[in-house]
């Protein structure tokens, strides 16, 4: 089975672009993790994702979550270490890097 790699996928889930945008830009200035995509999935929740290291990811996720709880409604929050290839295709349609 092929994996992601040896990074991990972090994903948070508001209600609502604000506290999505808040997570994002925390996670960023928290650790080193890249930011690959939004989704914006309907009733109003959007989920920020991220890659990188593990530990790195799950500081990152820990911070950016308790920041859009802060201001908004954090959802759900999770951190998935060396996801599976598959997971990886299903997070690059949504890449905000994608032309």
């Amino acid at each position: 089975m092929e994996y992601f790699g040896e990074e991990a996928l972090g994903l948070v889930e508001t209600r609502g672009m604000v506290p999505a945008i808040q997570a994002a830009d925390v996670m960023c200035k928290t650790a080193d993790v890249v930011l690959v995509s939004y989704e914006n999935v309907g009733s109003g929740l959007v989920t920020v994702m991220v890659k990188g290291d593990v530990a790195a990811v799950r500081s990152a996720v820990e911070k950016g979550a308790a920041a859009a709880a802060a201001i908004g409604e954090m959802t759900a929050a999770h951190v998935m270490p060396r996801p599976v290839s598959r997971v990886g295709k299903i997070v690059s349609k949504h890449d905000i890097d994608a032309g």
